[in-house]
């Protein structure tokens, strides 16, 4: 079961990202709009897209979720094994994305202290940009 949702979630949340499906969307406004003067702008007519769209919004809350879980999982995975091949890299960092907040937050600080003070940091960036040009 839980694959057969990961694979539709995936499906849609592709489908739901593509151009075709936002001039769909805007397709299906356009026609509502329309409809208005035809329904005299009644209240079951504000009431079909008000439905439509509540429900199309809560259900894709939830695609988007599993989505954005599933890159976050996958991009940990990716880190991990940079932080395992990189022979100086501490490996302690491996699952750091457990922790929480507070715990995120004083790992966070310790490393821009020892990466050195704003001037440093920023004078490094630059010269990483200029090698890049």
């Amino acid at each position: 079961m839980m694959f057969g949702f990961d694979r539709m979630a995936n499906r849609v949340s592709t489908a739901a990202g593509r151009p075709r499906a936002f001039f769909l969307a805007v397709g299906v406004i356009v026609v509502w709009a329309i409809s208005g003067p035809i329904f005299d702008w009644s209240d079951t007519w504000q009431l079909v897209i008000n439905t439509g769209t509540t429900i199309i919004t809560f259900l894709m809350v939830f695609l988007i979720q599993n989505s954005q879980n599933r890159d976050g999982a996958a991009i940990q995975a990716k880190l991990d094994e940079l932080i395992r091949a990189v022979s100086h890299a501490r490996n302690e960092f491996i699952g750091i994305e457990h922790l929480t907040e507070t715990e995120l937050e004083e790992v966070r600080t310790v490393l821009e202290r020892v990466a050195g003070d704003e001037p440093q940091r920023h004078a490094a960036i630059i010269r990483l940009i200029g090698r890049r040009r």
